[in-house]
């Protein structure tokens, strides 16, 4: 049954009222808050992302059809629109910035951040070649470079990543915490944009996976689903004081050596060094370094008698 006209405009006018209340509430419990007007928009970048993965593949992604020439017009075609998109973005996080913690910038830094960001373009290419060569190197039931790219989860979120990163790298962190965010919701794996990952990186299933923001990771390494690589519950004496796209962010996340193997649950929290070719086993709690070579595993199973 639905509500009659006089009782639906009663309750969205309590609502509202309430609504109004819980916004002053939280800022009169932040008195020295700057209130910004602007924020860069979910939806616009998410089309930018499919803008960019269209430019980066236009056969297997962007679905192009056609002579070399023309492959070249259209993946221009998708920069300039990805571009715009961005730019917008960027100039929306840096008036963000300007009025929620009076951190002004040059009027003319989106342009440079999107001039430097085209330039890693082709670095960005090579290292997804890299990271699908593994995918369908590691996992057997992929038939193909093609239904990696299309289908394969590990692959979606690694191409936000690579494009998120080089974002936060060169300054707009807000922009790539949203991209980072729309592989997270469509993936279920989290990798923060902060996150340093070296070639051929390969995460089979995927869903769970948590990778933070000051994580090193170097080449070759394979993650399986639910695995943490995060850090250890900060003790704050006071409360944060620097905001900002520039922020000194604590190394506090794990640094995973090359060729590591990784299995299903694995957690692994703090500045903890995981060896070149050291494997961790499945469920693992694991708080301290492992040497290279080594490996970790949880004492098996005791059947009931």
């Amino acid at each position: 049954m639905t509500l009659p006209d006089d009782d639906r405009r009663r309750a969205i006018d309590h609502a509202t009222r309430a609504l109004s209340s819980a916004r002053m509430a939280w800022r009169q419990a932040q008195p020295s808050r700057r209130q910004p007007g602007d924020f860069p928009r979910r939806a616009p970048l998410a089309r930018a992302v499919e803008l960019l993965a269209a430019a980066l593949f236009p056969a297997r992604i962007g679905g192009f059809v056609g002579d070399p020439a023309a492959e070249d017009r259209f993946v221009a075609e998708r920069l300039t629109e990805a571009f715009a998109l961005l730019d917008a973005a960027i100039v929306a996080e840096f008036a963000y910035w300007r009025d929620a913690a009076g951190i002004e910038a040059a009027a003319d830094r989106p342009a440079e951040i999107l001039r430097l960001f085209a330039g890693t373009l082709s670095r960005v290419r090579a290292l997804l070649d890299t990271d699908v060569a593994a995918i369908f190197r590691g996992d057997p039931a992929a038939r193909s470079v093609d239904e990696i790219l299309i289908c394969h989860p590990g692959a979606t979120a690694i191409l936000h990543h690579r494009l998120a990163h080089e974002l936060d790298s060169l300054g707009a962190p807000i922009v790539a915490r949203i991209v980072s965010e729309i592989a997270n919701e469509r993936t279920g794996i989290d990798i923060h944009p902060g996150a340093t990952i070296g070639p051929g990186f390969f995460i089979d299933h995927g869903t769970g996976v948590v990778i933070g923001e000051t994580a090193v990771i170097g080449a070759r390494v394979r993650l399986y689903q639910h695995v943490t690589l995060g850090a250890r519950t900060p003790h704050r004496s006071q409360p944060r004081g620097d905001s900002g796209p520039f922020a000194e962010r604590i190394p506090r996340h794990p640094i995973v050596g090359d060729d590591v193997v990784i299995y299903a649950g694995a957690t692994i929290l703090g500045r903890v060094k995981i060896g070149d070719r050291a494997v961790i086993g499945g469920n693992v709690w694991l708080l301290k370094d492992v040497a290279p070579h080594t490996v970790i595993v949880q004492p098996e199973a005791v059947e009931a008698s």
